[in-house]
């Protein structure tokens, strides 16, 4: 008499062996340590990324402050050289514009060859930009931004001030602070830092041009605008702008 055998059973000296419960047992064994294991990536993946994520984050922030911080030892760094070239020295203040509204002016120092009305730019990486071009740009790394040509830009202020005194020449100078490379030759009057010091010197120790020191110091003294009120004005004008 041949016995028949259920599906998955072994019979082995006429005992028979039922393995349907061993193997479900088995799957079900493989199932948890496959639910296991994808637990486990799913977790050292969401790991992976958090700790990109802080580093990003962490990097982001080390960057701005670092920023800041080279901004402000910049700008400190202009200040000490012009205040040792001139006593007649004033910075961020505010003057009617010369077609019209407010303009912010950065520094203007007064010299025997007359006022440089200076703006300054802080930026790190390479500046492209051409003496006509209405926008600059500026690469650092992976960081690309676009701002106005500083020429222009500071042209409306020195007319500003010239409209003042106008009997006094004033002269445009842009100033750039941060580790910066220009891609192509610039004007005379777009430095570095590093070079702010000669600049100056052709106008302490050239031909004096200015008739009466006090008379056109104070005048100037007297036009620009430092009050808070003033400078919400400026700042609501910019935000229309």
């Amino acid at each position: 008499m041949i016995r028949r055998l259920l599906p998955f059973s072994i019979c082995s000296a006429g005992t028979l062996i039922d393995l349907p419960s061993v193997a479900a047992d088995g799957t079900a064994g493989a199932a948890a340590g496959t639910g296991l294991s994808n637990t486990g990536i799913g977790l050292f993946i969401i790991a992976i990324a958090g700790a990109l994520l802080l580093t990003l984050m962490f990097r982001a922030s080390a960057t701005h402050v670092a920023r800041i911080v080279t901004e402000r030892f910049g700008k400190r760094r202009i200040h000490k050289i012009l205040n040792a070239r001139s006593p007649d020295l004033l910075e961020d203040f505010i003057l009617p514009g010369a077609y019209g509204g407010l303009t912010h002016i950065d520094y203007a120092i007064l010299t025997s060859g007359g006022i440089l009305c200076i703006q300054t730019k802080h930026y790190n990486g390479v500046v492209f930009g051409g003496t006509d071009e209405p926008q600059w740009s500026n690469v650092d790394g992976v960081h690309r931004r676009k701002f106005l040509n500083p020429l222009i830009q500071n042209e409306g202020r020195t007319k500003a001030l010239q409209n003042v005194v106008p009997d006094v020449p004033v002269a445009n100078l842009i100033v750039f602070t941060g580790s910066v490379q220009f891609a192509t030759p610039l004007a005379e009057n777009v430095i570095h830092v590093r070079k702010l010091n000669s600049y100056i010197a052709k106008f302490v120790f050239g031909p004096c041009k200015i008739d009466d020191w006090d008379a056109v110091w104070l005048t100037v003294k007297s036009a620009a605008l430092t009050d808070e009120e003033t400078r919400k004005d400026f700042r609501a004008q910019l935000s229309f702008s």
